[in-house]
């Protein structure tokens, strides 16, 4: 069986952080809503996700260049890279 390809900013995670609050701080701050939360595995900030309405992950990543992000939702163990449009399981 075929070893699915990881790229090198995946590769690069050796611990996997998730964040100890569940909420989107960002969201507080403007009094918005999430759906879902990702952890960024740089820095280790937790935002909302591309389903929710502010999608402040993904302005983290365009702001900042942190590539690799990973579920905060209970029981979800994934991560994502956004350069290279990476999805692995963890």
């Amino acid at each position: 069986m075929d070893q699915p390809t990881i790229c090198n900013h995946i590769s690069a995670v050796t611990k996997v952080t998730i964040g100890d609050d569940y909420v989107c701080d960002e969201c507080i701050k403007n009094g918005g809503t999430w759906v879902h939360l990702r952890t960024c595995q740089t820095c280790g900030i937790t935002l909302c996700c591309d389903a929710s309405p502010y999608k402040h992950m993904t302005k983290h990543y365009h702001r900042s260049q942190h590539p690799v992000i990973a579920s905060a939702e209970p029981g979800e163990r994934w991560l994502w890279c956004y350069p290279d449009e990476v999805f692995t399981e963890y």
